[in-house]
């Protein structure tokens, strides 16, 4: 594979990886119940509504989650793979019919990492604002995303002398499934 076309393939996964991260994001936080009135919940809003509005005309909510959101994150990460798969397969396999299974599962998997990386930037994020301004407008909202999270790994390892290093186990959990994935 030449140069170019691996800048080509890391730039294109970058802005995959961005877009539907964003969606994603908009789908947890509406899970998680998270507010929207501050300025995270503003800029996912605002960079989410091209692709969610017109979606949900067509994709009910089920229950409290916003299926439009994890289906644009979805089909983010299906141009993505498709993509993808037209820059690197050879003819032969677009020819046949087994590409189409690959590809859902792809996005899939693809879908499942991102996701993993919004919550490894999220413990991250929030380790670095308890030690620099824990009253931070997006502290709040951070915290909320991973607590569901830290919550059952505090159980097992509860504070120890006065620091969590449940964000760091979580981290290396995070970490250990991207490998799986």
């Amino acid at each position: 594979m030449s140069g170019l076309l691996q800048a080509l393939i890391f730039l294109l996964d970058a802005i995959a990886g961005f877009v539907a991260g964003v969606f994603l994001l908009r789908f947890i936080m509406q899970a998680a119940r998270v507010s929207f009135s501050g300025p995270l919940g503003h800029f996912v809003i605002s960079v989410t509504n091209w692709g969610v509005r017109p979606l949900r005309r067509v994709v009910p909510a089920f229950r409290s989650w916003d299926v439009s959101s994890l289906l644009a994150a979805y089909l983010v990460q299906l141009v993505f793979q498709g993509i993808l798969l037209a820059l690197i397969a050879s003819a032969p396999l677009l020819a046949g019919a087994d590409w189409l299974p690959h590809l859902l599962l792809a996005s899939l998997r693809g879908l499942a990492r991102v996701a993993v990386g919004l919550y490894i930037i999220a413990l991250i994020l929030q380790a670095v604002l308890s030690w620099v301004n824990p009253h931070s407008p997006i502290a709040g909202p951070v915290n909320q995303l991973t607590r569901p999270l830290l919550n059952p790994i505090r159980r097992f390892l509860p504070p120890i002398g006065g620091f969590d290093l449940s964000p760091l186990v979580a981290i290396l959990l995070l970490q250990a499934l991207l490998l799986v994935l």
